[in-house]
């Protein structure tokens, strides 16, 4: 699934216009995990925090621009309490570290990063290399996540820190208007091609052959992100068709809208971003029960949630890897 999949596309034939899509607005505090619903697991708990620290880089860039500072700042929001929150969150490695099958030694390393002791130097030339944007922004983007995964300057979560990277540097250069982009799904789908190329730089400089899959990704991955959000407007919009004929269903269209941003939806939380009574909520979701447009997921007689099903299955579609077909 997209953790942020972001989009504001003007639906056609009409006024109507999605909100931008966001997993954290419609829960307050703890948010509600859909998987199992009776406690967070730890493919949640990531795929959360990999939302927060998203959120949270992209309000920073109004105060603080990509440093070091930045970058462990970012990286204590996304280890806090999930897998790896033993490598010292927010704090660049002071021992070695190295990359290799599970229970290799440092030995049978497939690769092994700087040394603690020459880690600053490499961290400042990072740091500097960032801050030059005499290269076209996804040129440099590609060149700057490369060299972030060969430092690896923390002891667990390199890989997901330098993914949001990506995506943070973009809308901080101004190529993407909010977080669109989402090449971690490209990645994990062609994980052997992404660690080749990685390598190719390191054992060969293959530049060239990096950068060309890197590219590649970044249009697979505009063209699927544009497909997920034509879809949902699609739907959206003939969900909004389907109760337009209800005179009472005005506040059942606003939770439409809010599933929009999330297909998981309590009463307590879109009662909160309404501002409307508890039964108000209550009455509106049931209308949108009756048409099929949620259900009930959670089981609970107590703080339930709803699923919109239909919207949960765009978003969790496989990432599309062969460019579309337009006509």
């Amino acid at each position: 699934m997209h953790p942020r999949l972001s989009a504001s596309l003007q639906a056609k034939g009409g006024d109507y216009q999605t909100p931008t899509f966001s997993f954290v607005p419609l829960f307050v505090g703890k948010p509600c995990f859909p998987v199992g619903l009776k406690a967070p697991n730890r493919r949640w708990e990531n795929c959360w925090n990999y939302v927060v620290a998203l959120e949270y880089g992209i309000e920073r860039l109004k105060t603080l621009p990509l440093s070091l500072r930045f970058v462990r700042e970012l990286h204590a929001k996304l280890m806090t309490g999930v897998r790896g929150q033993h490598a010292t969150p927010g704090e660049f490695r002071r021992t070695q570290n190295w990359i290799g099958r599970p229970g290799d030694t440092l030995a049978q390393a497939t690769y092994v990063p700087p040394p603690p002791d020459s880690l600053g130097d490499h961290l400042s030339g990072w740091e500097k290399f960032l801050h030059d944007q005499m290269l076209p922004p996804l040129i440099h983007a590609a060149l700057a996540h490369y060299q972030f995964e060969a430092i690896h300057p923390f002891l667990d979560g390199n890989g997901r820190v330098g993914r949001l990277l990506i995506t943070i540097e973009l809308c901080e250069r101004n190529v993407l208007p909010a977080p669109f982009l989402y090449l971690s799904a490209f990645f994990d789908a062609t994980r052997e091609d992404y660690y080749g190329g990685l390598r190719g730089i390191s054992e060969r400089g293959d530049w060239a052959g990096w950068l060309q899959y890197f590219l590649n990704g970044v249009a697979r991955q505009s063209e699927d992100a544009l497909s997920r959000a034509e879809r949902t407007n699609a739907l959206l919009e003939r969900w909004h068709r389907k109760l337009a004929s209800d005179a009472h269903a005005k506040v059942a269209i606003q939770i439409v809208d809010l599933l929009g941003a999330n297909p998981f939806v309590t009463p307590r939380g879109a009662q909160q971003r309404l501002g409307l009574a508890y039964n108000t909520v209550m009455r509106a979701i049931g209308q949108l029960e009756k048409q099929g447009i949620v259900k009930e997921v959670s089981g609970a007689k107590r703080d339930r949630v709803y699923c919109a099903k239909k919207l949960l299955q765009i978003f969790e579609a496989p990432p599309q890897l062969k460019p579309a077909k337009r006509f």
